[in-house]
């Protein structure tokens, strides 16, 4: 009797050789209801302090009776108004409902705290000395070509919900340089990273270790540890990575073992899976029903499921994308053109950067394939046969590089309890295909899927109408 067909799947790499803008306002008005601030959060203005104005330049006896009616202390005088410091164990909006009863007092309001620009910068130097520098490698988080990282790390630190924290993404693939252990070093930018629950399913242990390099790569895309002044940023820092190895050293794994991990990583508490992988072409769901198992398994338990659209340039998807209950991802350039290994095709979702040169089989105006363009930067190992060493190597892209962008967003998107707080599998994709930046033709297209995933207005409170009509 012949052996079993076993499928093996490969992974899809191609060559491997604050300042925080805030400000504070001295708020002039706004509507609070007399007993405190309305529906305004205690984050949004500054705790201890009430600016008051006056119906006329304050006396001194009014200034009197003020501090101690309310038990204040005035700093220096502003035109037509003070900031009082109020005594501690008093509440801003008991304090400003005394106040509002006094004659003479105009109004009696919090010192707002307002997010300048909608943009959160983090000082992560990149491969140079200056502060930010990751801006100069990551064009792939930045806004216009990439996914518009910076708006949605405001929108979640205006929320109360920075980064990813409180959700787990499952990273399927070579393992991840989470610790250290024998020979085995953690990569120096996961210091902050918080890892959960790993299991390495080719060597049959807890300790899920990366000896290619592809699974830091994607897993540093993800949550890398951020604004710590060193290396590169995390898209959803904050978030924990479960590492699960499914691929050996040499970046294959079979479909038993693949489907084991989907399995392992649903029962386990990841809320997304990362599948940066693919079966050849030529694979049906047929060929892997342990696959096409788990995953509904998965999708059962809640869990978003993402993988890469694969590296052939073809207007196919490879399983698992192709899969209907996988978020498929393919890849754009910084001409934010399809880039020209990507596959495409029907069921394609959405795009995120993978980096490389542009397709030269649209006739997209985006498109200059003539043009040597950026690869994707994250750090990861340099050489695969000593996993101590790590930097930020070049010539790195792919779809692989792509899908956990789209997985990223998909752990933003959860944290920023936009859609409440356990949000479908179905309300997630529908989201980020709403909010995604419309590329080419018809919408959707073979090419670009719903277009280029957007963090920024993924994560937003609503998706304006303007918005929501130009994608259409």
């Amino acid at each position: 009797m012949a052996p079993p067909l076993v499928r093996r799947v490969t992974l899809l790499t191609l060559p491997f050789p604050f300042r925080r803008l805030l400000v504070t306002m001295l708020a002039l008005g706004g509507a609070l209801c007399a007993s405190g601030t309305g529906a305004a959060r205690a984050a949004d203005y500054v705790p201890g302090k009430v600016v008051v104005g006056y119906s006329s330049a304050p006396t001194g006896h009014l200034m009197r009776a003020l501090n101690a009616r309310v038990g204040t202390r005035a700093d220096s005088p502003a035109t037509g108004e003070r900031v009082l410091e109020l005594p501690a164990g008093m509440g801003v909006g008991q304090a400003i409902a005394r106040l509002r009863s006094q004659p003479g007092v105009a109004y009696a309001v919090p010192d707002f705290i307002a997010h300048a620009d909608g943009i959160y910068v983090p000082d992560d130097r990149g491969s140079s000395h200056a502060r930010a520098g990751w801006e100069g490698l990551q064009w792939n988080f930045l806004s216009g070509a990439g996914v518009n990282a910076t708006e949605a790390w405001a929108n979640l630190i205006a929320d109360g919900h920075p980064g990813g924290r409180g959700v787990t993404v499952a990273v399927l693939d070579t393992g991840v340089a989470y610790r250290d252990w024998r020979q085995f070093r953690e990569s120096p930018d996961f210091s902050g990273t918080r890892f959960v629950a790993p299991y390495d399913f080719v060597s049959h242990n807890h300790f899920a270790l990366d000896r290619e390099g592809h699974g830091t790569f994607v897993a540093g895309t993800i949550a890398e540890t951020t604004n710590n002044g060193f290396a590169l940023a995390g898209l959803a820092y904050g978030a924990s990575i479960m590492p699960v190895r499914v691929l050996d050293a040499d970046g294959t794994g079979d479909a038993l073992t693949i489907a084991r991990g989907i399995r392992y990583a649903a029962s386990h508490g990841a809320q997304v899976i990362n599948l940066s992988l693919e079966f050849s072409l030529d694979v049906s769901p047929t060929d892997i029903p342990d696959i096409m198992a788990a995953i509904r398994f998965a999708r059962r338990r809640g869990v978003v499921v993402v993988a890469a659209a694969g590296n052939e340039g073809v207007a196919q998807l490879a399983y698992p994308a192709r899969a209907p209950l996988v978020i498929s991802v393919g890849a754009t350039t910084r001409d934010r053109c399809l880039a020209d290994y990507s596959n495409g095709g029907s069921g394609l979702d959405l795009v995120a950067p993978g980096g490389g040169d542009d397709s030269s089989q649209l006739s997209d105006p985006s498109c200059h394939p003539d043009r040597q363009l950026p690869t994707i930067f994250q750090m990861t190992l340099t050489n695969p046969s000593d996993p101590s060493r790590f930097g930020l190597p070049g010539g790195i892209y792919g779809t692989s590089m792509s899908t956990p962008h789209v997985a990223a967003v998909a752990a933003l998107l959860i944290a920023s309890r936009v859609l409440g707080s356990h949000p479908t599998p179905s309300q997630i994709l529908s989201r980020l295909e709403l909010t995604a930046q419309h590329l080419g033709g018809r919408w959707p297209n073979p090419s670009y899927g719903y277009g280029l995933v957007d963090a920024g207005a993924a994560t937003a409170p609503v998706a304006t109408a303007a918005r929501s009509h130009r994608h259409r």
